[in-house]
Parts: structure tokens; sequence; C-alpha cells
């Protein structure tokens, strides 16, 4: 089911299967637009939630839009902020009129709605926009996820009503958690609403790898083929392989820009710490068959010392290396797409690639979650 497109935006066109680095609050950590360009980037997503609380949508919007704002002229996605304020915990209210939330900025109180989740994103400009959506974690019981399901569509039938800014295109969201024959029906409705593109939403919230393909393979084959399928919140190279297979065109993630900047970084046969005491000593790049600015300018041990001098410098290098190394996972795989190759492609890069294990990603992202929770004890987000 890989196939290769052209997503064509106001800002320009997109080949496809393509990943999406994560710009939260209007730049994609560490690196510049001309370092985005220059590492393949075609577009980056922007988060509704962030924005609308610092700097603030009516201030983007005065100084010109998002586009302006950042300085990045390719296109833009922006999510609508829902995954962000369901992730707020005890901090949020939802209810069928909306999400009653404290901000974790300054503990300030907001009510968002469909209304003005589609009034946010449309004064910041995205080129894509997405349906406000709950997203319950992995984990609740058929019930919960039934009424959070059903809560979605309501939504996005309000957000279809309210959107009317032209060259702009509404995604729909695809929910029912691992659950068949709730996949079946979000899909099914949504695609009943004709929105131009669906992203599917609800998986990569921890739910082991195999339930999240099979719940792609229920669901991807119920959409239509000349719109765009956007897998959200996936960005391990092995899934990414797994999911194009699937048929998925679009992906987005902050898993290359954050590892990059705790110093792990990715190569064509697995995922290393750079500050192991293995690259002390190393004269070659990181990885010799990388084309990034990093690995053609640096030596791995000239990156391990940064990291260990903890130099500011460490974690832009690491993050130009990860992103390109992913856009470059991309390219390879619409090529072989094109050509008639991807089966063997994906054959090879399973058998070669290894994967980090089930145990140590999950620790990995516990002490992230710990260093976020130590910077802002007020807030749970995930």
């Amino acid at each position: 089911m890989a196939r290769a497109g052209m997503l064509t935006t106001p800002h320009g066109s997109v080949p496809t299967p393509v990943f999406l680095p994560v710009g939260s609050q209007g730049t994609v950590k560490t690196l510049t637009p001309d370092e985005l360009k220059s590492s393949g980037v075609g577009m980056i997503l922007a988060n509704t939630y962030h924005l609308y609380l610092r700097p603030g949508v009516e201030t983007i919007s005065r100084l010109g839009g998002l586009h302006k704002f950042m300085a990045w002229d390719g296109p833009i996605l922006t999510d609508s902020g829902g995954f962000q304020v369901f992730s707020l915990g005890h901090l949020r209210r939802i209810s069928d009129e909306g999400a009653l939330f404290r901000s974790h900025l300054d503990g300030s109180e907001h009510f968002l709605t469909p209304e003005l989740a589609i009034e946010a994103q449309e004064k910041l400009g995205a080129d894509i926009i997405m349906v406000l959506d709950e997203c319950p974690p992995y984990g609740d019981d058929y019930r919960s996820i039934q009424r959070a399901m059903e809560r979605s569509h309501l939504w996005a039938e309000r957000c279809q009503q309210k959107h009317k800014r032209k060259g702009q295109a509404l995604f729909g969201i695809i929910h029912g958690g691992t659950f068949t024959e709730l996949r079946r029906q979000s899909a099914g409705f949504l695609a009943s609403l004709n929105f131009p593109g669906y992203a599917i939403g609800g998986l990569s919230l921890g739910e082991p790898k195999e339930l999240m393909h099979s719940m792609l393979d229920e669901t991807v084959p119920l959409l239509s083929e000349n719109k765009p399928r956007y897998l959200m919140g996936v960005g391990s190279p092995e899934d990414l392989v797994e999911c194009v297979a699937r048929g998925v065109d679009m992906f987005d993630s902050a898993l290359p820009t954050r590892l990059g900047r705790n110093g792990a970084v990715f190569t064509k046969r697995r995922r290393y710490n750079i500050g192991n005491a293995r690259f002390k000593n190393k004269k070659g790049p990181i990885d010799a068959d990388c084309d990034c600015y990093t690995c053609r300018t640096f030596s791995a041990a000239y990156l391990h010392h940064l990291f260990k001098a903890q130099e500011l410098l460490a974690y832009r290098l690491a993050t130009i290396h990860n992103v390109r190394f992913i856009i470059r996972l991309m390219e390879q795989m619409r090529r072989s797409i094109m050509d008639g190759t991807f089966s063997c492609f994906k054959e090879d890069f399973i058998k070669n690639y290894r994967p980090t294990d089930a145990e140590t990603r999950a620790e990995q992202k516990k002490k992230w979650l710990g260093a976020r929770q130590e910077k802002h004890p007020e807030n749970d987000v995930v």
C-alpha cells in the first residue's frame, strides 16, 4: 500500500511520504529556517495551544501571520492544540461544548471550543489545519473511548461549519483507540464529511507497535485513495517504514529533535548515545553514509566532547543530523516506491535496523517526563 504523491499548498508542493519536524512554538528547537531547508525539510508543524498562550494569536496575526513571524516560506501545518489540552489532567474539564483549562504558564483560565480552535488557526494562516478533537489515553475502556470519539465527531462538524478561510485545508481526525469497531465507525463518519485530508489520531500513545499497525491495517483501507493520510505523533525510523508500507503519507514527531538534544543520534543500523565512551576517539562521522552538515564537517569524537562539556553547539549539531537522517529516509522510501522496489527496501531496512527496545524507550520517556515535571511542577502535560 506504500504510495508516493504530491501535496499541493499555497506555500509550495511537498513530495510524499513526508515527515514534519515539530516547531511547537514557532521554531524547530535549535534550528534556523535555512538549516531546515538545507536538511531537505519541506513542511513543518506548529502548535496552536502554545502559540495561543504565547505570544498570542492576535500578536502573530498583526505581525503578518505565522509564516512571516517565523521566517518560514514553506508549508506549515498547525494542530488544534487538543492533545496538549487533554494532556493537562486535573488542569482541564471537558464537555460537549469545549474544554476548560488552565495555562501551564501562569494558571490563567481558558475555554477552548471547536470554533475558537478554527478561528485561531485561520489567523495563524497555516496551509493545513486540524479539527479540535479529544484524545483519550491508551488503556481507557471501550465506553470512554467511544464517548471521546463521538465528541470528536461532533466537534469535527462544528469545525467544518466554522472554517471559512480559502486556500487553507482542514483535516478531520479519526479516533477509536485500539478498538477495531470504533476505528471503522470513525473512518466512515469522517469520510462522509468529505474533508480534504484525514489524520489518524489516538495512536503512538504507549500501545504495542503491533497493535498500532493492526489499527492502521483496519483504518487506512477505508480512506479515500486521492486524499492525504496523516499519522500523528510517529517519528521513529522503524515506525515510519512500517507505516508508509501501510499507505500513510504524512507524519510528525518531536522525537528526532528531542533525542538530538539528549545526545541520541540515528545511524543506518541503530540509535546510539553519543556520550558513550566508544565515541571518545572516533575520527569519522556519526554515520559514514549521512550527508548532513554535522557528518560532513565534524567527527563523532568532537560531538562526544561537546556533549560532555555541555556546549550549546552539541544540541544543534545532533539535531541537524537526526532531522536530516529522517528526511533522507523519507526520500529513500519515495524513490523506492516510484521505481517499484519499496518491498525490497523495507525488507532490507527491517532486517538491518535494530530498534530501541521497549524497556529502554519507556525509561527514556519516563526521564523526559520527569524533566518536564521539574520544569513545570504545576503541569502534567505529556
